[in-house]
């Protein structure tokens, strides 16, 4: 029997207990209401200095796992080759960022010293998915439970790249509701230099962030009929930048029901409590505006090779919309009760997940670390 499926299940229980005591709106009251008097401790008000502690442990437990691990998903070994392609100047269908950096890594290492360089992508991955959740979250104890039991972390664990990118735009959608759209762009076009795919959040984060009128939504149903009239048209472009996905195992022109299950399961929350939760309040708006994105390309652009990473950009915004929604219900009944059935349904995505974390496509299971061994 593997037990190594009890790491992230213990994993996944510590970082949530750690961030029940994580009280992020309360520091910020503190400062209001303190400013900078007695009740600081080195510059920070004791909710604050507790918040940071809390969330630095929450980073350090995700950093350690994702670190320390060996031959942990399906690309695993794929990079480990890839690194002594780029260590002989060889080709690699890779984007320049990445290059650089692990041919500077390499430069002070010895020969196929590949640990520290999947330590160095995990350190940053991660560093940029806590930092997001701190900047972001009203409810962080329940938006780590929904980015652990969602899956986004443990994938994490695999596609170096594609999941560095998709921290950093998570962190840089600060920038989006602050208007500071200078410091937005220069995030996504950093990233990029890493895995181009995220060049997409930049008109889409831009849509999303508008108070949408008719016209916008008229604007959506337009881009969803030419996805279905211009499939040719968009495969295209696409392979022009990714030449290597037509015909691969991605190319397969299949739906991602679970994906477009779940958008549609928490654009119907947003939906029920959208005067109250959605509608004035302009993060709500733009995390709403995401998913309600997520879902017309994973049902109307199903031929785009690998669509759900492309969706993910969007919907990983859910772990700040479903917090951001509950805590807006007034009756606190009712606000229970969709905890409960919001924790079941994602612990009921979880258990699949780790199902499926074995399969050989996967191979996030069994998991191996190369300190203890």
């Amino acid at each position: 029997m593997d037990y190594s499926i009890f790491i992230y299940l213990i994993l996944t229980a510590l970082v949530v207990a750690l961030g029940w005591f994580v009280n992020l709106p309360a520091g910020r009251m503190e400062v209001q209401r303190y400013g900078r008097g007695d009740r600081q401790y080195c510059g920070l008000t004791r909710q604050q200095a507790v918040n940071r502690i809390l969330v630095t442990a929450v980073f350090l437990l995700l950093f350690t796992v994702s670190a320390g691990r060996i031959a942990v998903g399906n690309d695993y070994w794929v990079y480990r080759q890839d690194f002594l392609l780029i260590e002989q100047n060889r080709h690699v269908s890779f984007e320049f960022g990445f290059i650089w950096v692990v041919r500077f890594l390499q430069s002070m290492l010895n020969h196929d010293q590949y640990l520290p360089i999947f330590a160095v992508f995990s350190f940053f991955t991660v560093l940029f998915f806590v930092r997001g959740m701190a900047d972001l979250s009203e409810q962080f104890c329940f938006t780590v439970f929904l980015l652990m039991t969602g899956g986004y972390y443990f994938s994490s664990l695999n596609s170096v790249r594609y999941y560095l990118v998709l921290s950093i735009a998570l962190y840089s959608i600060k920038y989006v509701l602050r208007d500071e759209w200078g410091k937005f762009i220069f995030c996504i076009l950093v990233a990029a230099a890493f895995h181009k795919s995220v060049l997409i959040v930049i008109p889409f984060y831009f849509l999303a962030s508008r108070n949408w009128k008719k016209w916008h939504m008229l604007l959506l149903g337009v881009g969803c009929g030419s996805l279905i009239i211009f499939q040719d048209l968009y495969r295209k472009i696409i392979f022009y930048f990714y030449p290597f996905y037509e015909g691969s195992m991605f190319d397969t022109g299949e739906m991602s029901f679970s994906n477009i299950g779940k958008c549609a399961a928490v654009l119907v929350l947003a939906m029920i409590y959208y005067k109250q939760a959605v509608k004035e309040d302009k993060r709500n708006r733009f995390y709403f505006y995401c998913n309600l994105g997520a879902l017309a390309l994973y049902v109307f652009g199903s031929f785009i090779p690998e669509v759900s990473r492309i969706g993910y950009y969007l919907n990983i915004t859910n772990i700040f919309l479903i917090p951001g929604v509950i805590v807006k219900i007034p009756d606190k009944k009712q606000r229970v009760l969709w905890t409960v059935l919001v924790a079941a349904a994602y612990l009921a995505y979880f258990a699949l997940f780790l199902r499926s974390a074995y399969s050989t496509d996967i191979r996030l299971l069994p998991y191996r670390n190369w300190i203890f061994q």
